[in-house]
């Protein structure tokens, strides 16, 4: 039998996951990192923290396996996608923490870039919008606050990745300076139609080519390693992909109208649009889904700035919970959220309003709320935008989804996949895979190993899920929905 290891680096934690060829966990190991925060609206985390837990989690199952490790046919790596590092190209260390997804520091640059005119050329270029949320903004805001880094890049003696290249250079050892296109199309610099980074754009943003990484197809090998000598013998390096393109392949949603959303401190939101790359005008972005044999796959994208961060708030800042899974219980304690709606735009709201002006917000407290009645708002919060991205889609693609097909941590709780059902009106498959990002790499990875041929051997594979049907009555979710839409409008 076949083992594949892959590395899942998120938002809050590292991940090595064991998996057979089947998709089955057969171990796996996890390190938290710290998260970083300089000022309001700012987020950081610390590259060199996560390379050592990378090392780690990697030493930690090889040493547990070691009586296996003979069927370890490589390694891949399923990471956050937004977020980057700016590193020495020759030791790899970096110059600054990295810049999170879910930082804001790129505001101003977006509204300078708007002024003049740049949206047009960035959307239909990318598929994206000019939003902070992607790494260009960000990229631009570090580079005039920090001058020495900026040099350091201009000279060439830098380089600026997404988390992806950033690992695969540590991984290598400073041989390989590659990322994957998946991860690549999410900075604002990558013609996705082109499948190459875009000097007009790097011009926008005051980015020097010099200082960008090569991009490969997430199924091409990525070098050889050991980590540094946290494995026992070099593995070939191969299927990197960025964390929710990750799930979408790993969920089976090879089809044009086949639609994923992960849960995660976030929410994506992806259905499958086939081949064509075709910016949109609404609210959605398109995302480079895959590229496989020089063909790309696009999906339509809806981000959704907090879901599972909304209860980590919840817990963490008000001190509602000790725990995120004492949410399911305290929710349930109550019939409703008593006329209780939480907008939770910590970071601005993405798809489909797209207000990064937006502030977060607890509408229709009363003297009977209860604790139990805000918990319930904030898990209904994650249904709702998960609505409000599939009213969206449905309308750019002219199609509606019969199924959501769904993974994540959150998917955990029985109560919230019940108020997405409801909420949506349609199915709710959530796998029964425990990582689906890390398995997603996997896959391509084994795709790229030769162990699996074509896309179609991986469509047959087998996907256990737990289905979730509508329950509620239709007229009560809808005037729960125009509750929601009405404290939305209260906060923009």
């Amino acid at each position: 039998m076949t083992l594949i290891l892959a590395l899942d680096q998120s938002t809050s934690s590292t991940k090595a996951v064991l998996f057979d060829e089947k998709g089955q966990v057969v171990d796996r190991a996890a390190r938290d990192h710290r998260q970083i925060y300089p000022q309001p609206g700012w987020v950081e985390h610390d590259a060199e923290e996560i390379w050592q837990n990378v090392r780690a989690v990697l030493a930690e199952i090889a040493q547990r396996q070691s009586g296996r490790w003979h069927e370890v046919a490589g390694l891949s790596i399923a990471n956050q996608r937004e977020t980057f590092v700016a590193f020495d190209r020759r030791s790899g260390r970096p110059l600054h923490n990295a810049i999170v997804w879910q930082c804001r520091r790129g505001d101003a640059a977006c509204r300078e870039l708007t002024r003049a005119g740049a949206e047009e050329v960035v959307r239909t270029r990318t598929g994206l919008k000019l939003d902070t949320y992607f790494t260009a903004p960000k990229l631009k805001a570090l580079m005039e606050q920090s001058p020495d880094v900026a040099a350091r890049l201009r000279s060439g003696d830098a380089v600026v990745g997404t988390m992806d290249a950033y690992l695969v250079h540590r991984l290598t050892g400073g041989r390989v300076l590659a990322a994957d296109s998946t991860n690549a199309s999410r900075t604002l610099l990558f013609d996705a139609k082109r499948l190459c980074w875009d000097g007009e754009l790097c011009g926008l943003f005051n980015v020097p080519k010099v200082a960008l990484p090569e991009v490969r197809a997430s199924s091409e090998r990525f070098g050889e390693s050991n980590a540094d000598g946290a494995l026992p013998n070099l593995l070939p390096l191969c299927g990197v992909m960025g964390d929710s393109q990750a799930s979408l392949f790993a969920l089976g949603c090879y089809r044009p109208g086949m639609v994923k959303a992960t849960f995660g401190s976030g929410t994506s939101v992806l259905m499958n649009i086939g081949s064509a790359f075709v910016p949109v005008t609404r609210g959605s972005v398109v995302a480079l889904a895959w590229v496989h044999r020089g063909q790309p796959t696009y999906a339509l994208e809806g981000l959704i700035n907090y879901s599972s961060a909304t209860v980590a708030w919840l817990k963490d800042q008000l001190g509602l919970i000790a725990d995120v899974a004492d949410t399911e219980p305290l929710a349930r304690a109550v019939p409703d959220s008593g006329g209780v709606y939480l907008v939770p735009a910590f970071a601005g709201l993405g798809a489909p309003y797209w207000r990064s002006d937006a502030r977060a917000a607890l509408v229709g407290l009363t003297a009977f709320t209860k604790k139990e009645h805000v918990v319930r708002a904030a898990l209904e919060s994650i249904a709702y935008q998960v609505r409000d991205v599939l009213t969206m889609m449905g309308a750019e693609a002219g199609v509606t989804p019969e199924v959501i097909r769904a993974d994540g941590g959150a998917t955990r709780n029985a109560l919230l996949m019940e108020m997405v059902a409801d909420l949506t009106r349609l199915e709710l498959a959530v796998a029964d895979v425990a990582e689906a990002s890390a398995w997603g790499a996997a896959l391509a990875g084994l795709l790229g190993l030769g162990e699996y041929g074509s896309l179609e051997e991986l469509a047959a594979l087998p996907r256990p899920s737990l289905a979730y049907r509508p329950q509620r009555a239709s007229q009560e979710t809808e005037r729960m929905y125009d509750g929601w839409l009405a404290a939305v409008h209260r906060v923009m």
